[in-house]
């Protein structure tokens, strides 16, 4: 909890293993969710916060227990492709071939919504985000409940993503009934978002990348949000755009250029942080580490496989955060799943950025 919560439990949660005890995870949670209760699960992206995604009154819980702005729209998930036709007022050309080839999988597809999605989910936007999970035990919960599941991640708003279940307890508490372990997350950064509303375009990119996207439906456009903070009084269309998001309680600052560069500034500025009596850790690369010899750091993966960057950095930043009042993480190229990567770290480093490019 941060200084100044509400510490008071208003349940005692309740974790079930998926694995060890089959469904009793996906019985017990379909019932909460029918019951209008929140229930924590398991994605192949990071651990979802789930609700009724049909009812409102229970979609207001989501944001009471995360503390999230009621501004900041959810997406609705759903067990087969057929159920976006309860949630889409009308189905874009482009969908049923992103959703053949996607589905299921981490890409979320935005579209006109139905009058039958609460204003809740959506934030009081006239389209809806929905998409179908890979993970067979999301899938199940959803099937079991009936109804489409409209989920955040499972944390305090603006902390890094949970990708273990752990991480969800260590935010979430007290504050929800169940949590349904399913292991770690497998990609580690939330879908990518696909805008079909006018010209394709991305709103937060994740594992399914722009190329791929591209490959299949031709020319996408990229938000110029998901690397750049949002203007004042912009309207946010999908989650992780408006806010501060993915942030430790330590100060992140992002350092661009190659490697060498990258790691002789990092190098000058952890000195400088040691002799200001700071405590710092360092998220590195493989291609760096050499660099650090004597000083603190994880590696986080490898520089030219940005997908194992992905997968690491959300609880590579929660670890940190309980050591470290200053992390000092490398940038990468934003490209391909670079792109989720930076997307991510930025927003964490709230865009304090060093260019050590020209050094």
């Amino acid at each position: 909890m941060r200084k100044g919560e509400d510490t008071s439990p208003a349940f005692e949660t309740q974790v079930i293993n998926a694995v060890r005890q089959d469904e009793a995870g996906t019985i017990q949670g379909a019932k909460l969710i029918q019951a209008g209760e929140l229930v924590a699960f398991p994605t192949e992206t990071v651990y979802g916060l789930g609700a009724n995604g049909l009812n409102g009154a229970a979609v207001a819980k989501i944001f009471a227990a995360k503390g999230r702005p009621s501004d900041n729209p959810l997406i609705e998930h759903i067990a087969k492709k057929s159920d976006v036709r309860q949630l889409w007022s009308r189905i874009p050309k482009q969908a049923q071939l992103l959703m053949d080839t996607f589905w299921p999988g981490p890409l979320t597809l935005v579209a006109p919504k139905s009058d039958i999605v609460p204003e809740e989910v959506t934030a009081g936007l006239d389209t809806v985000a929905v998409r179908m999970p890979l993970n067979k035990t999301a899938r199940a919960l959803i099937a079991k409940a009936g109804v489409p599941i409209a989920a955040p991640s499972a944390n305090r708003s603006g902390r890094p993503s949970p990708t273990t279940a752990q991480h969800v307890l260590d935010d979430l508490d007290g504050r929800i009934p169940l949590v349904i372990d399913g292991g770690p997350c497998k990609y580690g950064v939330e879908s990518t978002v696909l805008s079909l509303v006018g010209e394709p375009t991305i709103l937060r990119p994740g594992a399914i990348t722009r190329e791929m996207i591209a490959a299949l439906i031709g020319e996408v456009r990229v938000s110029s949000s998901i690397l750049n903070p949002m203007k004042d009084g912009e309207v946010a269309a999908s989650p992780g755009m408006k806010y501060q998001h993915y942030a430790p309680s330590a100060e992140v600052i992002v350092i661009l250029g190659k490697p060498d560069q990258a790691a002789r500034r990092v190098n000058a500025l952890y000195r400088e942080a040691e002799a200001e009596g700071r405590s710092v850790e360092i998220a590195a690369t493989e291609q760096t580490k050499a660099f650090y010899r004597n000083k603190r750091f994880i590696v986080l993966g490898d520089r030219n496989e940005p997908e194992t960057l992905c997968a690491n950095l959300f609880s590579a930043l929660r670890e940190m955060d309980t050591r470290a009042d200053l992390i000092l993480a490398e940038g990468i190229p934003a490209e391909d799943e670079g792109l989720a990567y930076m997307n991510r770290l930025l927003r964490a480093a709230g865009f304090h950025v060093v260019d050590a490019s020209n050094e």
